[in-house]
């Protein structure tokens, strides 16, 4: 009876491990793509806004809130985009999402000389691999012309005045052996060898928990063996 309770719980602490370590895998791969936006606050304080400058990146949130007993708005002097808020009493606030880079002037109508300017930076460009070119190397051959064959020339006889004399034997023309033009070797053609990618470090950081959740196992088997035969 003890046997069978300790196997149960032995399996349910393995699979409560299993479990954990499945959650925080999917953690790890969601976490890239889950970027949360920036929000940002400016106070209308002292007939001021504070801060006067300010730089946030596209996709945040900027919220004006009114500090003074005087009415406050928000109303763009330049920019990509028109911006005109609600007419704020003290303690109101008003939200505006930057999703269009640039800079953006603003001031209070009811108070011109309160100025201010939010300067929102575009998302950096990613900057593209180089891809490897391919080389190729071709053996380059020298042609030869062939060399001409030597002719062969008709034997001539010589007469002496009153003297006959016999024609003389043809003389056996030599001839040269025949030179082939040498062929040359071609070299062999290179292929571009392909850049080895790197391996994304979370699809290494998923096997070494995948081999540490094995191991866990092993070993919770293993002690539930050990005090079943103990038993």
């Amino acid at each position: 009876m003890r046997r069978g309770v300790r196997v149960r719980a032995a399996r349910r602490a393995a699979l409560g491990a299993v479990l954990a370590l499945v959650a925080l895998v999917a953690l790890l791969l969601l976490a890239p793509g889950q970027a949360s936006a920036a929000s940002y606050r400016v106070a209308m304080q002292g007939y001021a806004f504070a801060p006067a400058s300010l730089t946030v990146p596209v996709g945040s949130t900027v919220t004006w809130t009114n500090g003074d007993t005087a009415p406050h708005d928000v109303k763009t002097t330049s920019g990509p985009v028109s911006i005109h808020s609600p007419m704020l009493n003290k303690g109101q606030s008003w939200t505006y999402t930057f999703t269009v880079a640039g800079s953006y002037g603003y001031y209070c109508t009811v108070h011109p000389d309160m100025t201010a300017r939010i300067t929102v930076l575009a998302p950096p460009k990613p900057t593209p691999k180089p891809t490897p070119t391919p080389t190729h190397q071709h053996g380059t051959g020298t042609s030869h012309e062939a060399m001409p064959m030597p002719t062969r020339t008709a034997p001539t006889t010589h007469r002496a005045a009153g003297t006959s004399s016999k024609p003389s034997a043809p003389a056996s023309p030599s001839e040269s052996p025949s030179t082939s033009p040498p062929v040359a070797a071609a070299a062999p053609q290179t292929e571009p060898v392909a850049a080895a990618r790197p391996l994304q470090p979370l699809l290494l950081l998923t096997g070494l928990i995948a081999g540490v959740a094995v191991l866990c196992l092993l070993l919770v088997g293993s002690r539930a063996a050990a005090s079943g035969a103990e038993d």
